[in-house]
């Protein structure tokens, strides 16, 4: 277990380290959680281990350490629409944890806030042709059809493919690939796409958002959704408590500069062995790479968590620095011009 370094703040204030889905209460009680179920406590003081993701959190940001290849058979039904990932960057290695997690609708945080925020910018019209990037096991690709869509939800992992064609009807149609080369599908194809949880997985990003752009028809828009940049850097962010005056607070030790964050998804059990990573960006550069390729951002919204603490003084200061630091940047882009080149 790692200790806390000793920091030296105001008394009767505490210095919380946090990754990006830190909870107000945990910061309060002195501890935090990663993903899954590493925690440090200051002064000394031993906790109890924590279940994996005692939070619900949504998807985590992270890919999967580079190894040898995955011998997995193709599915039989791939034929044309399938082609073997490069099992580096794909979730292939850790999809049924994430399964587990997300399940047929996703997390709470899918449910609550991601997926009616993404239906709401995109605005649907039944029959339109949608493109759901890095779909996972197709939970926002599912709500994307009870929407009205033409579902189209590719990823990189067969594994969290087969999962989605079991839970998904038959309508919706499912590739594995990588979302930053997407040569079978035609120019123009689709009036909307979707891209969720997923681009701070990506490094380089700017492909993907060069292919959302080729493929979408004149004003047809992108709804791109991450972990907030700002607010919710892992290793680089986290929550204070200030006793004395029952505040929250947010702390950040970085923003502008680019980091390749490691996170391990078995800390206890085989630590070291399951690593996987995220990649933090600051918002100019999603907005400017947009930009770049005929994606002009038309819409940009913050949203915070939907929980909610229990009655009393310390829940009050945790529900208003809960509604005060968003959770997630989602951000509508619309075509506007071709793409370069």
């Amino acid at each position: 277990m790692v200790r806390n370094p000793p920091t030296p703040f105001a008394r009767g204030t505490r210095r919380i380290s946090s990754n990006c889905l830190n909870s107000p209460q945990q910061a309060r009680q002195g501890w935090h959680i990663q993903y899954n179920t590493s925690m440090t406590t200051p002064r000394n003081r031993r906790l109890p281990r924590a279940k994996p993701n005692p939070t619900g959190s949504p998807r985590p940001s992270f890919r999967p350490k580079p190894g040898p290849r995955i011998r997995r058979p193709l599915p039989q039904n791939a034929g044309e629409e399938t082609q073997r990932p490069q099992e580096a960057e794909s979730w292939e290695q850790v999809a049924g944890w994430y399964d587990s997690l997300a399940s047929d609708q996703g997390t709470e945080f899918h449910q609550q806030v991601i997926i009616p925020g993404v239906l709401r910018l995109l605005g649907l019209e039944k029959g339109e042709k949608v493109l759901d990037l890095a779909c996972g096991q197709g939970a926002v690709s599912r709500a994307l059809h009870r929407a009205g869509g033409q579902v189209t939800g590719m990823d990189l992992s067969p594994r969290l493919i087969e999962l989605a064609r079991q839970r998904s009807p038959q309508a919706i149609r499912y590739l594995v690939g990588d979302v930053r080369r997407l040569e079978r599908l035609a120019d123009g194809s689709f009036d909307a796409a979707t891209c969720v949880l997923a681009a701070q997985n990506m490094d380089p990003v700017q492909p993907m958002l060069a292919e959302a752009a080729r493929l979408l028809r004149p004003w047809g828009r992108l709804a791109l959704v991450v972990t907030h940049p700002a607010f919710r850097i892992p290793r680089q962010s986290g929550w204070r408590w200030d006793e004395s005056r029952k505040l929250m607070f947010r702390e950040e030790a970085r923003y502008l500069s680019p980091l390749k964050i490691p996170i391990d998804m078995r800390p206890f059990k085989t630590p070291g062995q399951q690593l996987t990573w995220t990649y933090h960006r600051p918002i100019q550069e999603y907005v400017n790479g947009l930009a770049e390729v005929g994606l002009w951002t038309n819409a940009l919204e913050e949203w915070p968590s939907h929980k909610v603490s229990q009655p009393g003084s310390a829940g009050r200061g945790e529900n208003r620095a809960r509604a005060e630091f968003p959770l997630f940047l989602a951000i509508r882009a619309v075509k506007v011009a071709s793409a370069p080149g």
